[in-house]
């Protein structure tokens, strides 16, 4: 905390913080007819923005799930592919996210490109992945992060950060870069098949564009527009 009143001071005050959208618009004749194709249009977009430093990673997203009871939590985690069948994501099978995911499968993800005045809100099931595709992945993964899979056992208390040091450099001396790191039977991936995706696109006075597609049983995808 500081001496320095917030209600007095502009550049601390939230209720004193503002800034334009001024952006193009997203009308519905410029979407493609699958989100997904829309989403990898956007998505290109961001990940051409990391060049001018606009973005930091295109593919940070905030993924909320809730426990049995109901009780939400958030994380922000790093999707790793996406395709017509939704996006994916990797963590520990023991983590918070994925003990709630195996009680309640409804989740929900957010691409925040703040940057670009344009949000995606993703809402849907989660579904693990297979450990053939999970292991193909793992491979992709620097050695240290592989190290780092078996090392955090996610989400639970530890004693201190000496704790985890121990762990990894003790898998460190185990399994040097040269050698093969086997993939931990409780960690691997997630995919989420979306049952709605919101485009958001901010505009001047926050009436904002919010173009959402929404899955038909049909496997076809109906457009709504909704009010910002």
């Amino acid at each position: 905390m500081t001496d320095r009143d917030p209600l007095r001071d502009p550049v601390l005050d939230p209720a004193a913080m503002r800034k334009q959208y001024r952006a193009d618009g997203l009308v519905e004749e410029d979407l493609a007819t699958h989100p997904m194709d829309q989403f990898a249009r956007w998505f290109e977009d961001a990940a051409r923005a990391t060049l001018h430093g606009t973005i930091y990673e295109p593919n940070a997203m905030v993924v909320s799930t809730a426990d049995a009871t109901g009780r939400p939590s958030s994380r922000t985690v790093l999707m790793k592919q996406f395709d017509t069948d939704g996006f994916v994501f990797y963590t520990n099978y023991d983590s918070r996210k994925a003990r709630d995911l195996a009680q309640n499968p409804h989740v929900s993800l957010l691409f925040p490109w703040h940057p670009l005045a344009r949000q995606i809100i993703v809402t849907g099931t989660a579904r693990r992945t297979g450990r053939d595709e999970t292991a193909a992945y793992f491979r992709t993964r620097p050695h240290g992060s592989q190290l780092g899979a078996w090392a955090s056992a996610q989400s639970t208390v530890i004693a201190s950060r000496t704790e985890l040091d121990t762990a990894y450099a003790a898998l460190e001396a185990r399994y040097p870069e040269d050698e093969q790191v086997p993939v931990p039977p409780h960690w691997g991936g997630f995919r989420v098949t979306p049952e709605t995706i919101e485009f958001w696109q901010g505009r001047h006075n926050r009436l904002h564009d919010r173009l959402r597609y929404v899955a038909r049983p049909n496997g076809t995808w109906k457009v709504e527009r909704l009010s910002p």
